[in-house]
């Protein structure tokens, strides 16, 4: 399979890559250019806001308020994103990588609020600014949990054609991860957008994101801005093995 035959080196995930796909995406010019002035707009904006958060994550919790965590980029590139910390520091020693559901003992008190405001994920804007994301796309996953997630979904892979978002059509419409038939879907939002990437999908997944935040239903913002829903998938249509990347610490075949 591609995630026991793919490695890094120097930051680049080697072996099989994304590869070709029935899904031609372009490399836009005008999104990278929008991606670099907005991005810098909003991240001069929200300075402030992420300096009040960092000392309040720092006064509430012991350990650094800012952290950094790897995820798979563009073409399977290794790319670290920032983020706010809302998690206890050093839980990943003890649990390993897996994803964050509801009631998750890992998140602080402060950390809830901010991950129910998405303000945790406001660093990122750094991200878009150099480059290795862009405002609109997939959102980024661990190099850990892709490893095991393109064995039961092959093409899971296609996912790296395009950077990833700070903001994505399946984001706003399903949510996070927390589980493979969940995945499942979403990854069918992530081809619509790679089937039909373009200004006018991105401009109504940016504005519909406005919906999103103050947590306004999918099904509402899918019909406000002429986007598809997907009914979630039953867990017995999913492939078996529900658990595999919710918790497990296997790691992906790595290479200094």
């Amino acid at each position: 399979m591609v995630a026991r035959s793919r490695k890094v080196v120097s930051g680049m995930v080697t072996g099989s890559p994304p590869g070709r796909s029935t899904y031609q995406v372009p490399n836009d010019l005008v999104k990278t250019v929008v991606d670099l002035g907005v991005a810098t707009v909003l991240l001069v904006l929200a300075s402030p806001i992420i300096l009040l958060c960092l000392i309040a994550v720092r006064l509430g919790s012991k350990g650094l308020p800012l952290y950094s965590q790897k995820r798979l980029g563009s073409c399977g590139r290794i790319i670290t994103i920032y983020k706010i910390r809302t998690m206890y520091e050093d839980c990943e020693r003890h649990f390993g990588p897996m994803w964050s559901g509801p009631g998750d003992p890992r998140v602080t008190p402060l950390g809830r609020i901010l991950r129910a405001t998405h303000l945790d994920e406001l660093p990122q804007l750094l991200n878009v600014v150099r480059g290795e994301m862009s405002l609109i796309g997939p959102r980024p996953e661990r190099p850990e949990i892709v490893a095991q997630l393109e064995r039961c979904f092959p093409a899971y892979r296609d996912r790296l054609r395009v950077p990833p978002g700070l903001t994505g059509l399946a984001q706003i419409l399903q949510g996070p991860d927390t589980s493979l038939h969940g995945v499942q879907t979403k990854l069918r939002y992530d081809i619509y957008y790679l089937d039909h990437h373009g200004f006018w999908l991105d401009l109504r997944i940016a504005l519909a994101t406005l919906l999103y935040l103050p947590r306004v239903p999918g099904p509402i913002i899918a019909r406000v801005f002429r986007l598809p829903i997907y009914d979630l998938l039953p867990a017995e249509a999913s492939p078996q093995g529900e658990g595999i990347a919710v918790s497990s610490r296997v790691q992906p075949n790595y290479v200094n």
